[in-house]
C-alpha cells in the first residue's frame, strides 16, 4: 500500500467513522482499524485526530459539492434539475455527512471543523439560488419567485427531512417532505412555462 492509499485510505475511514459517530467516537484507533492502517501509518500522514478531521471534513464537503452539482448543472429546466437534486438516491437513515456534522458540539466548537460545513452548506444555498434564478430570467417561473428564500426552503426540508426519517426508523418522512416540496413548487407555475415546472411564488 502506498503513502497516498494509506493517507486516502484513513480520510475515507475518518469521514464514514465521523458519520456514525460523530466526533467523539472517532478514536484513533477506530479509525486505524476502520483503515487497516498502523499507528505509525497515521500520525506519519497526519499530526493527530484534529488534523485529521479536518482533511475529512473537507473532503466529506467536497464530495457533497460535486454531487450536487452533477445534479443541478446543465441546461434543463430549472425544476427538472431540482427534482433531481431531491430525489436523488441517499442513504436517508444515515443522515447528512455535512448536515449531522453542524449537530455535533464538537464540531461546532471547533472553527477549522465548522468552517467547512458553514462553507458547504451556504453554497448549496447559493447554487440553489441560482438555479432558480435561470428559471425565472427564462420564463419558467413567475416575476415574483423569491429565489433566495426558496432555496433556504429547499435546502430546510432536506435537512429536516434526515432528522424526521431518523426519528421515525425509516425513510418515508424523508421522501414525503421531498415530494411536498415539489408538490408545492408544481403549484406556482408561471403561465406558459415548461409543463411541470412550477416554482413558488413570493408570498
Amino acid at each position: 500500500m502506498g503513502d497516498g492509499d494509506t493517507a486516502g485510505k484513513l480520510i475515507e475511514a475518518t469521514q464514514d467513522l465521523l458519520w456514525e459517530r460523530g466526533y467523539v467516537g472517532t478514536s484513533p484507533r477506530a479509525i486505524q482499524q476502520r483503515a487497516g492502517a498502523g499507528q505509525g501509518s497515521m500520525y506519519h500522514h497526519f499530526g493527530g485526530k484534529p488534523d485529521l478531521a479536518r482533511a475529512a471534513v473537507r473532503r466529506s464537503a467536497e464530495q457533497l459539492r460535486a454531487r450536487a452539482e452533477a445534479d443541478l448543472a446543465g441546461d434543463g429546466a430549472a425544476l427538472e434539475r431540482v427534482r433531481a437534486y431531491l430525489r436523488r438516491e441517499r442513504d436517508v437513515l444515515r443522515g447528512c455527512r455535512i448536515g449531522g456534522l453542524a449537530q455535533d458540539p464538537d464540531v461546532v466548537a471547533d472553527p477549522a471543523l465548522r468552517a467547512p460545513v458553514e462553507e458547504t452548506l451556504s453554497w448549496l444555498r447559493g447554487r440553489l439560488t441560482r438555479v432558480l434564478e435561470e428559471g425565472r430570467e427564462r420564463g419558467e417561473f413567475r416575476p415574483g419567485l423569491d429565489a433566495h428564500g426558496t432555496a433556504a426552503v429547499i435546502l430546510a426540508v432536506v435537512q429536516g427531512g434526515y432528522v424526521l426519517a431518523r426519528a421515525a426508523g425509516n425513510p418515508g418522512p424523508f421522501r414525503e417532505a421531498v415530494e411536498g416540496l415539489i408538490a408545492l413548487l408544481d403549484s406556482h407555475a408561471a403561465d406558459g412555462g415548461p409543463a411541470g415546472a412550477r416554482p413558488m411564488a413570493r408570498s
